[in-house]
């Protein structure tokens, strides 16, 4: 029995098991590997294991606690280090590092956004984002995804101080925001462009932006770990100045206990082993290629590691994840209200790892399925 005061928390969560939405914590299930965001394999890399290992036996104090946020005893020389690494090789003046991409995001537009700004953020833009511009004064405004005539109409209506904000690769759909389009339209009505490139990095080298050479005309890039890096972690890349204003003025920043060296020493490894492992960001792409061949139809792009296959209804979409599941084909159903109702889609992640014949066998499922 439940004390009166909780009911409110009961009688919601008992709408959602009746709605078929409820959500709960489940061991990671055991079979071939179709929805995670490893897509280079890293967080199952042997060599990158030992390599870490070493790295801490040579020095065990990184397994240590920071014991502080980073203004008061948290910093290290590492985490300066692997941000001065970071900037260089994404080809920003500076870097700064978090705990998360959520907390990134969080501490970005938390800190930008002010009373009488306006931020216009495409549709399908990551939760984190939303959460951010709620807890400021700021205006926002949506525009239809990936729609630059839509973007650009409110641009038109829009004044005083404001910013854009996109994903270069949308963890939703599996398409790419047209990033030199969108650059061009906030340089002609002066707004700031932020970029959100999680599922990018390691995927297309170190990012979209980098791949474009946009770094002077995007204010902004959060890029996070815990995907193709297979760590965790993330970092903002920016100028100087919004660094340091983002170390004055950074509440997710300034309260939060620096994560432990070992997160940033990670981090710096990661990018060592990327570079030296090119051909994992190839066999990516052969099997991206390999599963587009099988004739699905999908929204996303032909080169994207996340590929949608839509399949409206809770329930059906449920379905089709189960049966795929009983045969160790593991994938991600995202039911509404995740996304919009009718929007429903099996959201299937492409490794590097992945076999032509385990591809085969999902992509065949998924079609007898559909003919059912």
């Amino acid at each position: 029995m439940q004390p009166p005061r909780l009911d409110h928390f009961h009688r919601t969560l008992e709408k959602r098991k009746e709605e078929g939405i409820f959500r709960s914590l489940k061991p990671r299930p055991k079979g071939f590997d179709f929805y995670s965001n490893d897509y280079l394999g890293f967080a199952r890399n042997d060599e990158l294991r030992q390599l870490l290992l070493e790295r801490i036996q040579q020095n065990p104090r990184l397994l240590s606690g920071s014991t502080g946020s980073r203004l008061i005893s948290g910093n290290s020389s590492l985490v300066e280090e692997t941000e001065t690494c970071i900037a260089q090789k994404h080809q920003y003046p500076c870097a700064l590092l978090f705990s998360s991409g959520y907390q990134a995001n969080l501490a970005l537009f938390s800190a930008l956004l002010r009373r009488g700004d306006t931020v216009i953020v495409d549709e399908h833009i990551h939760r984190s984002v939303h959460d951010a511009c709620r807890i400021t004064h700021a205006r926002k405004l949506k525009f239809y995804h990936n729609h630059l005539d839509n973007l650009e109409d409110k641009l038109r209506r829009t004044h005083g101080n404001c910013y854009i904000a996109v994903e270069s690769l949308y963890s939703m759909e599996g398409d790419f925001a047209p990033l030199a389009e969108i650059a061009r339209l906030a340089e002609k009505y002066s707004a700031h462009l932020l970029v959100d490139e999680a599922h990018a990095l390691g995927t297309f080298g170190y990012g979209l932006v980098a791949r474009h050479q946009l770094q002077d005309r995007v204010l902004a890039t959060v890029i996070t770990y815990g995907k193709a890096l297979g760590a965790h972690g993330a970092a903002v890349l920016t100028n100087s100045l919004i660094k340091s204003y983002l170390v004055n003025f950074s509440s997710p920043f300034i309260y939060t206990t620096s994560a432990q060296d070992i997160q940033w020493m990670t981090i710096k490894t990661g990018y060592e082993f990327l570079e030296k492992n090119q051909s994992l960001c190839e066999d990516l792409q052969r099997n991206i290629r390999f599963f587009r061949s099988q004739g699905l139809e999908t929204p996303s792009s032909q080169y994207s590691p996340i590929q949608s296959i839509l399949v409206p209804n809770n329930q059906r979409i449920k379905a089709l994840q189960q049966e795929l599941q009983e045969k160790r084909l593991i994938t991600y159903a995202v039911c509404s209200p995740t996304i919009k109702e009718g929007a429903e889609r099996l959201r299937v992640c492409l490794h590097s790892f992945n076999s032509e014949r385990k591809i085969v066998e999902l992509t065949q499922t998924i079609k007898n399925f559909n003919s059912q």
